[in-house]
């Protein structure tokens, strides 16, 4: 198979999950990449989320899947429960790394960082705090980027990894809306409960909640309020606003309420959920993860199509003679699998919306058996 032999240098813009997996892919293949983060720190935001089996999966062909599970919170069980307190039943995920394996993991979002970083680092990537791309256009087999420091690179290949409202997507000439689903999702970092071996998800009488542990000792509430309008509350109301909300549950979330209550701090952000329709890429730029396909988090497979993205990418790029071609081959297998899943994570937010929650668990687990397929 004859792939790309021209020059092999990549600048990607955002150093989240998927601009990490990718610089990292690529590296592993021979690419001289460097990574352009506007954020001057490496600093998170968020608390924790899950790490599915195509996550795993993928990170296993990187090396990276028993880092995530000694770090992380294994687990193989989702538990329903009804608006009473009561078991509604379970979903037992597909062990895609081994049938003595988890089926996924909980995380920290700044462990799993910390490990992308170190593994990106290691592979020679070079990581920009600070930066971000102001300028695009395609130079014969060359990009020519400028960076915010005025600085110019001339690279083989553009990655806009920069996330939903991405500025590389925008640089590319590549437009998509971004939909609002009347949902804002909380989450909280408590104390792991003994008894939370896998994710509890509590339907409730308005709105959702839940709880997924992410280490042996720690654990994320979180939360989704229906029916509301997107907004912003002041830092000082969010811990009392979310045990207000919480008081709605009964069971086992009256023992959470009170842990959250407690927490160090609170996160609160909308539902949005955005698909890039058109072309994903143009040119030897493209964008992947959020930038082209971001999914509601009721499937909690945001991050599994971000780190799939990566690996399939430096594959593709592989296999084909010029970069256009690769894209072009990348976008063709990754566009229906995305669909789908932004398809029916919304479709879930929709039910949890309409309090149909008897028919959004059935349709979370065909999502997750569909997503144990090829990437």
């Amino acid at each position: 198979m004859n792939g790309y032999r021209g020059a092999r240098t990549a600048l990607i813009v955002g150093a989240g999950v998927a601009g990490l997996t990718a610089a990292t892919a690529l590296a592993g293949a021979g690419w001289q990449v460097e990574i352009a983060e506007v954020n001057p720190s490496r600093a998170t935001s968020g608390w924790g989320l899950c790490l599915t089996g195509p996550a795993l999966r993928a990170l296993a062909e990187l090396g990276l899947a028993d880092d995530c599970l000694t770090a992380g919170y294994g687990m193989s069980v989702i538990t329903h429960v009804d608006v009473d307190g009561e078991p509604a039943g379970q979903a037992r995920l597909p062990r895609l790394i081994g049938a003595r394996r988890p089926a996924m993991a909980g995380i920290a979002r700044p462990v799993l960082h910390r490990i992308l970083h170190t593994e990106a680092e290691q592979r020679g990537v070079v990581v920009q705090q600070g930066l971000t791309v102001t300028a695009v256009d395609q130079e014969g087999e060359l990009v020519r980027v400028q960076l915010s420091d005025g600085t110019i690179r001339q690279v083989a290949l553009l990655v806009g990894a920069d996330g939903i409202r991405s500025s590389a997507r925008s640089l590319l000439g590549l437009e998509t809306s971004l939909r609002y689903h009347g949902q804002m999702v909380w989450r909280a970092l408590v104390p792991r409960p003994q008894w939370a071996t896998g994710i509890h998800q509590f339907a409730g009488k308005a709105d959702t909640a839940g709880l997924v542990p992410i280490s042996a000792g720690q654990a994320y509430v979180f939360l989704t309020e229906n029916g509301v309008e997107q907004s912003v509350l002041p830092e000082a109301e969010l811990v009392p606003r979310l045990q207000q909300l919480l008081e709605a549950f009964p069971g086992r979330v009256e023992e959470i309420r009170p842990l959250a209550s407690v927490s160090e701090s609170v996160v609160r952000r909308p539902v949005l959920t955005a698909f890039l329709e058109g072309a994903w890429n143009r040119g030897n730029g493209v964008v992947i993860g959020d930038a082209a396909h971001a999914p509601a988090p009721q499937m909690a497979s945001g991050a599994a199509l971000a780190i799939e993205d990566g690996l399939v990418l430096a594959e593709e790029l592989g296999r084909h003679r010029s970069v256009g071609a690769g894209l072009d081959a990348f976008v063709s297998r990754r566009r229906q699998r995305c669909r789908t899943l932004v398809e029916t994570s919304v479709a879930i937010a929709g039910l949890e919306h309409a309090q149909r929650h008897h028919e959004a668990y059935p349709l979370t687990d065909a999502g997750h058996r569909l997503m144990a397929g090829p990437a």
